[in-house]
């Protein structure tokens, strides 16, 4: 038997508790007259002229290829639910990677199950319904369509996801009555894991979670087209940000956060992390967001930001500003130092290539300019053996990049970081080098500068594409870019 017979009506329970209100709320309850009349006048307001999203024939074919890859199971994929804020205020709400990957919805307890066939698998797609006209719930509750807005009816779910769509709230009373092999993606829903506790395993489950981070290393054309919108919206935002310098220097770093932040809400879902607003020695820590800081004439800014598509594709990008226009020349000497390495990063970046490459050529330039500056002792061979440099560039030079900032965070070692690039990959460049404001080790000028620069990059079958090209990187190209914008 399927879930999706076991999903059978059932009569409502008469001794269902009612809706809960609100400790402390004005109307200690809802006299029969008022209940009886919130039930009619209401017109339709029934969908009947929905298209499929754009996403649809490629959210199909990532299920048909997960199918292939687990014949015979059933496969459960959670959207998640609603996390508490404070008291009785939510988070935003943001899908699971996987379920939105799969489906395209996002809306949470959605849930995603695959029941297996003779033939492959037979999706369904579980949502709550249109909240409850008849018992209130729509007016009463507090995810009520009066309180949050409007869910979709299953009809027009069905339509727009091309999955078949039922009521997920008899779920996991089904699937506690399944047989057969199921997997489940952990950590969204704690419901529906209750539900499969005793038909799982950790190690299948974990197969399943790597298999679909693996999935997303190459993206499909609908997911490059998402990404360049992304970064086409961050560079925008970062236009926005040099137009309003002096006004972050009257404030704080928390302008440039906010002015980035209205770009990623107007034409984005939001942001894709949090914005690192670094000035001046904040600059050293990698992933600064307390954004509080003074921003200071003669200092450098590094700002790290990226607007989320409504797809959930995530731009990253990094461009390191002098605030006041113009690099001193100790400042040009480190920013250039790290352009130069991260051309040679990006260089690196083509098809066949190891993933590593890019990585390996970026901290080779980062380590010659530290030689060259007295800072370590060389030679550049005993350096990078000895991984010396890092006391200066301290990150990676670069990571995945689509749903998840850090995308594909979950896949093999041998695919990931130790695997080979393909067309359709995209990822980040961005080498950096930091002097810390307590280093005793460097020179007094050069403390509290720190320099980061970074792109993303698209393998193509030739070589690659910086879909962040827009943004000028060379000192030079910077100076000119920000004193255009400036009037």
């Amino acid at each position: 038997m399927t879930v999706a017979e076991e999903l059978i009506p059932e009569t409502p329970d008469e001794s269902e508790e009612p809706i809960k209100q609100r400790k402390n709320g004005l109307y200690p309850g809802v006299s029969d007259e008022l209940a009886e009349n919130m039930k009619s006048g209401w017109a339709d307001t029934e969908l009947r002229d929905l298209e499929p999203i754009p996403q649809a024939a490629e959210t199909a074919a990532r299920r048909a290829a997960l199918s292939a890859r687990f014949p015979g199971e059933r496969l459960v994929i959670p959207a998640g639910n609603l996390k508490t804020r404070s008291n009785d205020t939510e988070y935003a709400f943001r899908a699971s990677v996987e379920y939105a990957y799969l489906t395209g919805n996002q809306t949470e307890d959605g849930v995603l199950v695959l029941e297996p066939t003779d033939g492959g698998h037979e999706a369904t797609i579980y949502l709550l319904p249109r909240s409850d006209r008849e018992n209130g719930e729509f007016w009463l509750d507090g995810q009520g369509e009066l309180w949050v807005g409007r869910r979709h009816s299953l009809t027009e779910a069905g339509t727009l996801y091309g999955i078949p769509a039922s009521d997920v709230r008899e779920l996991a009373g089904a699937l506690r009555e399944a047989t057969g092999p199921v997997r489940v993606v952990r950590g969204y829903d704690a419901g529906i894991e209750a539900a499969l506790t005793d038909k799982v395993t950790a190690e299948r489950d974990e197969e399943l979670r790597v298999f679909l981070s693996e999935a997303r290393l190459v993206k499909d054309d609908f997911e490059i087209g998402e990404l360049q919108k992304a970064v086409d919206s961050t560079v925008r935002g970062f236009e926005d940000v040099v137009k309003v310098l002096d006004r972050a220097e009257a404030t704080s770093e928390r302008y440039i956060e906010g002015t980035f932040f209205l770009r990623a809400r107007v034409e984005g879902n939001d942001v894709g992390y949090g914005t690192i607003a670094a000035a001046g020695p904040h600059a050293c820590t990698l992933h600064w967001v307390r954004n509080d800081g003074a921003v200071r004439s003669g200092e450098l800014l590094l700002l790290d930001a990226g607007v989320e598509t409504h797809t959930y594709y995530t731009a990253d990008v990094t461009r390191t500003l002098p605030i006041n226009g113009r690099f001193s020349d100790l400042q040009r000497k480190i920013y250039d130092a790290v352009y130069e390495a991260q051309e040679a990063g990006i260089a690196a970046v083509k098809p066949g290539a190891k993933y590593r490459d890019f990585h390996d050529a970026a901290q080779r330039v980062l380590a010659e300019r530290l030689v060259e500056w007295g800072l370590v002792e060389g030679p550049v061979e005993r350096v990078l053996e000895l991984g010396l440099q890092r006391r200066w560039t301290l990150h990676g030079t670069g990571h995945m990049l689509g749903m998840d900032v850090h995308d594909c965070a979950a896949a093999r070692v041998e695919a990931y970081v130790d695997g080979v690039l393909e067309p359709g990959m995209c990822l980040t460049v961005e080498p950096g080098l930091y002097f810390q404001a307590d280093d005793l080790t460097v020179p007094e000028e050069y403390r509290g500068i720190g320099v980061r620069i970074e792109d993303d990059i698209l393998v193509t079958e030739d070589g690659n594409r910086n879909l962040s090209a827009a943004l000028p990187r060379r000192s030079d190209e910077v100076e000119a870019w920000m004193a255009s914008l400036k009037g």
